[in-house]
C-alpha cells in the first residue's frame, strides 16, 4: 500500500528539501520503492537528486497542466535509487494557470493516481509558501511531515500551517493527518533550541519524531554535488540521522497498519 507524504512548512530555510531528498534516499536504501515529487519552482530537490533542471523535456509543470503524463515526466535518480517528478522555474507559470481551473487543488492527486501502485512511498517537496502548489501537495497526501528549526518564530508559523491542513482535511482530503514534526538544524548547546524543543514535545507529544536532525556541514554540502547525504558522506551525523528517521517512519507505519488491520 502506497504512503504519500508531503513535507511542508511555509517558512523557508527549515530543511524541507534536505529532508525530502535524504528521507527518500534513506527509504530507498531499505529497498522501498520511492518517488520524489518536486513542487518547488526553485527545483532544488531535482538538482539535489542529481538531475539537471535545465535539461528536462517534461516537468511536473507539464503534468499539472495536462501537457504530459506523470510517467512521461519521470526521471530516475541513479545515485540515490529513487524516481523523481522534477521541477524548474516553469512551475511558477503552472500556479498562475491553475488558479482558473475547476478542481485546481486536485490536479496533482489526479495526475499521480496512475503511478501510486508502483511505489511504497511518495514524498512531495513543497515551496516555502501556502500557495496553490502547496495545497495540491496537501490534497494528494496521506500525511504531512513538518520540518522546523527550534527557534522563536517557528511556533508562530506552525499554527497557520496546521490550520491549513485542518481546512483541507474538512473540505477536500479527509484522510490527511500530521505524521510528525521533525526538529532540524538542531544544536543542543543552544538554550533556545532546547526550550523550543521541550515546548514542541509538551504540545504535540508522540507526533514529534524522536529523531533529531543536527546541524551538519556535510548536509549543507551534499546538494551542490547532486548527492544525498548517504552517498556524499555515509558516516556523517546527518546521514545517520536520516537513516534513523527512515527507520522511525517505517516503524510508525507498521504500527499504524497493524491497528488498521486488527
Amino acid at each position: 500500500m502506497t504512503k504519500t507524504i508531503t513535507i511542508a512548512n511555509q517558512k523557508g530555510g527549515v530543511g524541507k528539501t534536505t529532508t525530502t531528498v535524504n528521507l527518500a534516499a534513506a527509504l530507498a536504501a531499505t529497498r522501498r520503492r520511492v518517488l520524489l515529487i518536486d513542487m518547488d519552482p526553485q527545483g532544488n530537490a531535482t538538482m539535489g537528486s542529481g538531475i539537471d533542471k535545465s535539461e528536462l523535456q517534461y516537468t511536473v509543470c507539464d503534468v499539472l497542466l495536462g501537457d504530459a503524463s506523470a510517467s512521461q515526466a519521470l526521471q530516475h535518480a541513479t545515485e540515490a535509487g529513487y524516481d523523481v517528478l522534477p521541477a524548474n522555474a516553469d512551475l511558477t507559470a503552472a500556479e498562475v494557470q491553475l488558479m482558473n481551473r475547476i478542481g485546481r487543488e486536485r490536479q496533482l492527486s489526479l495526475a499521480i493516481d496512475t503511478l501510486r501502485e508502483n511505489y511504497d512511498y511518495i514524498l512531495i517537496d513543497c515551496p516555502p509558501a501556502l500557495n496553490m502548489l502547496t495545497v495540491n501537495a496537501l490534497v494528494a497526501a496521506d500525511g504531512v511531515v513538518i520540518p522546523m528549526q527550534c527557534e522563536y518564530f517557528a511556533l508562530e508559523g506552525l499554527s497557520s500551517l496546521l490550520d491549513t491542513i485542518e481546512q483541507i482535511r474538512v473540505s477536500v482530503n479527509p484522510q490527511i493527518r500530521v505524521e510528525g514534526l521533525l526538529r532540524t538544524m538542531y544544536d543542543p548547546r543552544n538554550n533556545l533550541s532546547n526550550d523550543v524543543s521541550s515546548e514542541l514535545v509538551e504540545h504535540f507529544g508522540d507526533r514529534v519524531y524522536r529523531t533529531v536532525i543536527p546541524r551538519n556541514v556535510a548536509l549543507a554540502e551534499a546538494p551542490s554535488y547532486g548527492l544525498s547525504i548517504l552517498k556524499y558522506d555515509k558516516n556523517s551525523r546527518g546521514s545517520l540521522a536520516y537513516l534513523a528517521l527512515a527507520g522511525e517512519v517505517l516503524r510508525r507505519d507498521a504500527k499504524q497498519n497493524h491497528y488498521v488491520n486488527q
